[in-house]
């Protein structure tokens, strides 16, 4: 700890130099009557190509200041109520104090500078590649469609993925804590054309937690335009039952003042149907019996999510954010009919059961976060401090009676009972961030501590009939606290065709884990450093090469930690784990890029004892129990190959294909604890087809397809799927609305099974969630629609642990 509190005191306590120089413009605002224009709009824009760089507004006096201009060729602009004036040239190579900037109230017209649509961009950064989208055709859809464009990006269904490991997509570098389908959800009504680019942060540095993978970035263009607008947004969708979304947002912008509200409500209806199969086998290696069982689960939910956001700007190095985020989802019904058959060794019916799930959930989410940030009067250097508070409750009531019968379809007998659980979790967090330029390089250096408690409850009761399997021994009272204290520093320089990033972050976690009625405790206490290093090197515009290392801990879930059974019927049920450790992982990747069209990667990940999803069948009670558990070891590597290029003006295409090994050793429970390998060799395709199918821009179409042969997942392993989406979008009445159709699983071949054989294990299943539909969309801006969101999101790696396995 010595070394990290050092680290944090020279970070505090650096020299007074710069990177590298950079200027101020200051002027004002007025009218042709030379009377002053308040909180006029102040564009600065490249020479070059008319891009923008960056904006502010005047004040009430009509007076402005643009502060760190790195020296180059501009333009400059003034805009109110419609009207601009003349674009202003130029060459910034010291500060600049202009005369006035004056707009002609009088005309109809604005003399504005046309900012040009041009093809997407890539950049190699130290650290992450930036897909840059502002006025660009993609950046016409919705930020959901440039998430998967984005190269690297796999979109498995819900969830986005990066190299077979779940992404964590960020706003302006805050989380978003939300599900695979709620973040789907936001981004579909999240308008691309606010969006400037997308960063993808294979190997996050260390000013970010080491626990988690990769990071998709989300950077939103500045917001400049005071006033108000707002939102509402709908979509239909026609699946097997029809659900709805709606949606309204609300914003405010002063001078000072920034205010952001959002509500939305999605009542749904889904039918997931599955398919599971069990071969039980006898000492020598022969199927005696084997269990054919289909469910049909109705899930009814309405999910709620509330959010306030307020961003004050004291002055212009002062400021405070505030946000308040509530989650909801009350009186879930999950109604399951579950029957099974069951035969023996020679396929013949031996006897049936049919089983009645009934469960009712509410899942409450409240957050709250404060963020101060302080800029230093070293240019470039700042001050930050954030604290933070999470409540989760969770409580679910299940009803479960199953019925038997003999092969004549005669009653045997009767079984039931009835579970009670809750779960309670309370997350307090704090950090403080420091950063500034040192020379021809800059530093960031910070500390951080978070504090978890989650109490869990669990009783069985009202039980008829007997089974071994289960008793009302099960009902438990599980505790577990958990406080992480980490420090970071890091280090950023540039020079000539290299650029370097070197990074070390150390984390001391206490972790117990407490089960009150069985009074066994289990405890974690460990430090550990996870360094990261990141170099580029670019020997011309056309060719970079880059190389980075990070070392990561994936913790278990609070759900996963619990030693409690979530039954399907009493053969086949999930249980928790209290003895689940964090495991520690090592990423290496290579990339190429030729032109930024043409990217290749080659990437090594070694997921030491990976929390994995396991599933074992106990041939001789003849169960089936599914658990998380740590692998014996685990890695995947794998070549990518990207290309991003516009084929025509109006044809844009993104083409990603990835050949990847998969592979985890761990010990096969219920096959005398022998050592498995579970792997695959698999190829992932994904090729995407963007169309502008109007002269104005405003008709736009998508086609897309996504291949993958196989993917391990635990014990088991997929088998193929296909998937054909088809997309139309027509922005109407001066892009104040759009309206949109899309069409996804066309060719009904996106469902895989998936099957764990080995040793004496022989299982699979085939899960149908409603996966083939069409959805029918609609949004309308109103009030000042220019306005760009200044959504900002809770950034709390803990949260992600709160969400339960579906």
């Amino acid at each position: 700890m010595k070394f990290f509190s050092y680290t944090f005191l020279l970070a505090f306590f650096v020299c007074k130099s710069s990177i590298g120089q950079s200027f101020e413009i200051k002027g004002k605002v007025v009218d042709e009557q030379n009377q002053t224009i308040s909180f006029a709009n102040i564009l600065l824009l490249k020479a070059a190509d008319s891009t923008f760089v960056k904006g502010t507004s005047a004040d009430d006096d009509g007076l402005f200041v643009l502060s760190e201009v790195e020296p180059n060729l501009y333009l400059l602009q003034a805009s109110y109520v419609g009207k601009g004036s003349k674009p202003l040239a130029l060459d910034v190579t010291g500060d600049i104090t202009l005369g006035a900037l004056i707009i002609s109230l009088e005309t109809t017209a604005l003399d504005e500078v046309v900012v040009t649509a041009k093809k997407p961009t890539l950049k190699r950064l130290p650290d992450r590649l930036v897909f840059s989208v502002e006025n660009t055709v993609i950046s016409e859809g919705s930020s959901w469609d440039i998430i998967k464009s984005t190269p690297g990006v796999i979109v498995n269904q819900e969830e986005l993925q990066i190299r077979g490991q779940s992404a964590t997509v960020y706003i302006n570098d805050r989380k978003v804590q939300l599900s695979g389908q709620e973040v789907k959800d936001l981004l579909e009504g999240f308008s691309g054309a606010n969006i400037k680019s997308v960063e993808v942060i294979y190997n996050p540095p260390a000013r970010y937690e080491a626990e988690g993978g990769s990071i998709l970035n989300i950077t939103t263009s500045k917001n400049i335009v005071p006033g108000y607008k707002g939102s509402v947004n709908a979509s239909l969708t026609q699946a097997v039952f029809p659900k709805y979304s709606f949606g309204t947002s609300h914003y405010y912008k002063t001078e000072k003042l920034n205010l952001f509200a959002n509500y939305s409500i999605s009542p749904k209806k889904e039918l997931r149907k599955t398919n599971k199969g069990i071969n039980f086998i006898d000492d020598t290696d022969e199927v005696f019996a084997n269990w054919d069982t289909n469910y049909e689960q109705i899930n009814k939910s309405q999910a709620q999510n509330g959010t306030i956001i307020l961003d004050y700007d004291f002055d212009e190095n002062n400021s405070l954010n505030l946000t308040s985020n509530l989650a909801f989802n009350l009186n879930q019904e999950q109604t399951s009919r579950l029957r099974t058959e069951i035969r023996d060794g020679q396929s013949q019916l031996d006897s049936t059961f049919t089983t009645q799930n009934n469960t009712g959930l509410d899942d409450t989410n409240l957050a709250f976060d404060l963020t101060y940030v302080r800029k230093l009067k070293k240019p470039g250097a700042q001050l930050s401090v954030n604290g933070h508070y999470t409540y989760y409750n969770g409580q679910s009531l299940q009803n479960l009676n199953s019925d038997y019968f003999n092969a004549n379809g005669n009653f045997l007998r009767a079984f039931a009972f009835d579970t009670d659980a809750q779960q309670d979790i309370h997350i307090f967090t704090g950090q403080a961030d420091y950063s500034t330029p040192i020379a021809n390089a800059s530093i960031e250096s910070g500390l951080r501590i978070s504090s978890i408690a989650s109490e869990s409850m669990v009783d069985f009761f009202n039980f008829s009939g007997v089974d071994n399997e289960v008793d009302a021994s099960l009902s438990d009272d599980y505790d577990y606290d958990e406080n992480v204290y980490a420090a970071y520093f890091s280090l950023v320089r540039n020079w000539e065709k290299w650029s370097m990033k070197l990074g070390v972050r150390g984390e001391l976690t206490n972790a117990k884990g407490t089960s009150l009625t069985l009074g066994e405790t289990n405890s974690q206490n460990f430090f550990e450093p996870f360094p990261s290093l990141y170099v580029l090197y670019s020997p011309s515009d056309k060719h970079s090469f880059s190389f980075d290392y990070g070392r990561k801990i994936a913790r278990p879930k609070y759900n996963d930690l619990n030693p409690f059974r979530y039954f399907f019927n009493e053969n086949d049920f999930e249980e928790g784990n209290p003895f689940l450790r964090p495991n520690f992982s090592n990423n290496f990747n290579i990339n190429y890029t030729l032109n930024s069209e043409f990217f290749f990667d080659v990437y090594y990940r070694d997921n030491g004892s990976n929390i994995a999803y396991l599933v074992f069948q106990d041939n001789d009670a003849q169960t089936l129990v599914e658990l998380k558990q740590n692998v014996l070891a685990s890695k995947s590597y794998g070549l990518d190959f990207t290309i991003s290029k516009s084929i025509l003006p109006f044809w844009f295409m993104y083409a990603y294909t990835s050949i990847f090994h998969e592979e985890e050793t761990f010990l096969a429970e219920e096959s005398g604890d022998q050592r498995f390998t579970a792997e695959v060799d698999g190829v992932y395709g994904y090729l995407a087809n963007y169309l502008t199918l109007s002269k104005d821009g405003t008709l736009t179409g998508e086609l897309t397809m996504t291949y993958l042969s196989q993917f391990l997942f635990g014990s088991y392993i997929s088998d193929s799927q296909l998937n054909l989406t088809l997309g139309l979008r027509k922005s109407l009445f001066d892009n104040r609305a759009v309206i949109s159709i899309a069409a996804e699983d066309l060719l009904e071949q996106y469902i895989p099974t998936y099957t764990s054989r080995y040793l004496n294990q022989d299982n699979f299943y085939r899960r149908r969630p409603e996966a083939q539909f069409i959805r029918v969309g609609f949004t309308y801006n109103f009030g000042n629609f220019k306005l760009q969101d200044n959504k900002k999101e809770i950034e709390k790696k803990e949260r992600d642990r709160l969400q339960s396995e579906e």
